[in-house]
């Protein structure tokens, strides 16, 4: 089936079953490697994009579903070669270790930002449940989207 995707600004024409997840076609269609493949399930949150300004598992999220949505991926935050205040919090806060659940730590931070400017801890610690990470940088996770939020004063 021929679907047009809304991706990080641009508009893709693609031909692939409707019931495909998205997670699929980013990764293996569109080349958007930042979006992770984790569990497959919804419950781990390395798949995570926002989609029409809501963090969403694009494991659940069939291309069909997502052709009605604007999709932002992890490549889609920064623009050009700037880091958002986000994005180089997290680099300046060693907020990851191994990377894998960076790309959804920051989508789902990302969509906090947007919707709470000023969140306290609590609100970041929320933000950030769905996540789960090997590594255990979340404390650094946490410090970073507090710092970025700082920052966007």
């Amino acid at each position: 089936m021929r679907l047009t995707l809304h991706v990080n600004g641009a508009v893709h024409e693609i031909d692939v079953a409707p019931t495909l997840p998205l997670l699929a076609v980013l990764r293996d269609d569109l080349g958007l490697t930042g979006t992770r493949y984790g569990c497959g399930r919804g419950q781990c949150g390395a798949c995570y994009v926002i989609a029409d300004r809501r963090g969403v598992a694009s494991c659940l999220l069939t291309v069909e579903q997502a052709s009605r949505m604007e999709i932002t991926t992890v490549e889609g935050l920064a623009k050009g070669d700037s880091l958002t205040p986000l994005q180089q919090a997290f680099v300046d806060l060693d907020a990851m270790q191994c990377g894998y659940c960076t790309s959804g730590m920051l989508i789902s931070a990302t969509v906090l930002l947007a919707n709470e400017p000023v969140p306290d801890e609590t609100a970041v610690r929320d933000a950030l449940a769905g996540h789960l990470c090997r590594c255990g940088v979340y404390g650094r996770a946490i410090r970073a989207v507090l710092t970025a939020a700082e920052a966007s004063r």
